[in-house]
């Protein structure tokens, strides 16, 4: 009857919408598991020293969710978090934290936006943060003067950390050693697109943004 194929239909889609929940708990767990990432110290002079930095105290919400990252960037299994927040909402800085403890264990970073403009943007706010640190930004995007030269320096760890667009992902674009991978609008990124940044380090952490 069409009664009972439609039951038959929903018991398909619910056993469908089960295995993929499996499969992909399943994948959690063996990336959780696999003990390959970096753990990263969370008492070094950057991040201790962000803190005093701040014109500003965090807000209860950016201090949970700083905790929640630190938390997952000090154990050796690399960190899959997307952070989520409204425009203006102060994700960067949330984020800056977790460039400096990346920094602290002496790996770069490496923040990937859709577009120059927020590219740009991003690594204003954080060479106002980071620079009196004493951490290097940059900005590579397709427009950007003497990237070649610049390069070069992310390559050898000249530079600590780079905002840019896909240029990123670029076969010359290469790492001293990448520990963080920062993803902006992430929506806006194919899984190949996202995958290709992180394959520029040995199992970074991953900090996507929406």
């Amino acid at each position: 009857s069409m009664e009972s194929a439609a039951l038959g239909r929903r018991h398909f889609i619910i056993e469908e919408l089960f295995l993929l929940q499996c499969r992909l708990l399943h994948l959690r767990g063996l990336r959780r598991s696999g003990g390959l990432g970096v753990k990263h110290t969370l008492n070094g002079p950057f991040l201790k020293n962000l803190a005093g930095l701040l014109p500003f105290s965090l807000t209860r919400s950016q201090e949970k969710a700083v905790s929640e990252i630190l938390g997952d960037m000090c154990s050796n299994n690399p960190m899959l978090r997307l952070l989520q927040g409204d425009v203006g909402c102060g994700k960067t800085v949330v984020a800056a934290h977790a460039v400096a403890a990346c920094a602290d264990s002496g790996c770069q970073t490496a923040l990937m936006a859709p577009t120059e403009i927020l590219a740009a943007q991003h690594a204003a706010t954080l060479r106002a943060l980071l620079e009196p640190l004493g951490l290097r930004v940059e900005v590579l995007t397709g427009s950007t003067p003497k990237s070649a030269r610049l390069r070069r320096d992310i390559a050898a760890g000249a530079v600590h950390v780079v905002a840019g667009t896909h240029a990123l992902i670029q076969e010359n674009t290469l790492f001293d050693r990448l520990g963080l991978v920062v993803i902006d609008e992430q929506h806006r990124f194919g899984v190949v697109q996202r995958g290709a940044l992180a394959a520029k380090g040995k199992h970074p952490d991953i900090l996507q943004m929406t």
